[in-house]
C-alpha cells in the first residue's frame, strides 16, 4: 500500500483525529463510558493503521521497540505507584480519597492517574503485539 497516494493522504489526515478521539475517551472516562483501556487501544489502532500504510520500519522510527517496552513497564509502575501512595498516606491499596485533603478531589486525582497508567500499558501491549505479528508476517522476527 506504500504506492497508493490516496490512502497515504487520507491516513495522514485521519490519524490526528483518531488520536484526538483517543484523548477524548481517556479524559472522559471519569464521567462516562471510556477510560484507559479504550483510549490505549485507540492510540494503538492509530499506529497500526499508520503501519499498514507506511510500513513497519517507518512506525518503528516514530516509536522504537525500546520505547514501547518502556511504556508497558511505566504504565504498570504508575498504576502501582498510585496504589502504594494510598498505602503510604494511611489508606488501603488504591484508596483514592487519601490522595488529597478533599476526598472528592482525591478520588478524581487517583482515578486520573490509574486510568493514565492503564492507557499507557494497554497502548504498549497492543502495539507490541501488533509489531510482533507484523514482523513475523514479514519474516523479520
Amino acid at each position: 500500500m506504500r504506492g497508493d497516494m490516496v490512502l497515504r493522504v487520507i491516513v495522514k489526515l485521519l490519524i490526528p483525529f483518531i488520536l484526538l478521539f483517543a484523548l477524548y475517551v481517556q479524559f472522559h472516562g471519569d464521567f462516562g463510558p471510556g477510560g484507559g483501556f479504550q483510549a490505549g487501544t485507540i492510540f494503538a489502532a492509530a499506529l497500526a493503521l499508520y503501519t499498514m500504510i507506511f510500513g513497519l520500519e517507518n512506525m518503528r522510527r516514530i516509536v522504537p521497540d525500546r520505547l514501547v517496552e518502556a511504556m508497558i513497564a511505566a504504565g504498570v509502575l504508575l498504576f502501582l505507584g498510585v496504589g502504594i501512595a494510598g498505602l503510604l498516606l494511611g489508606g488501603n491499596f488504591l484508596d483514592y480519597f487519601v490522595l488529597d485533603r478533599d476526598p472528592v478531589a482525591g478520588q478524581h486525582r487517583g482515578i486520573f492517574w490509574v486510568e493514565l497508567g492503564v492507557a499507557i500499558t494497554v497502548f504498549g501491549v497492543m502495539l507490541k503485539l501488533f509489531c510482533l505479528f507484523a514482523a513475523r508476517n514479514l519474516g523479520q522476527e
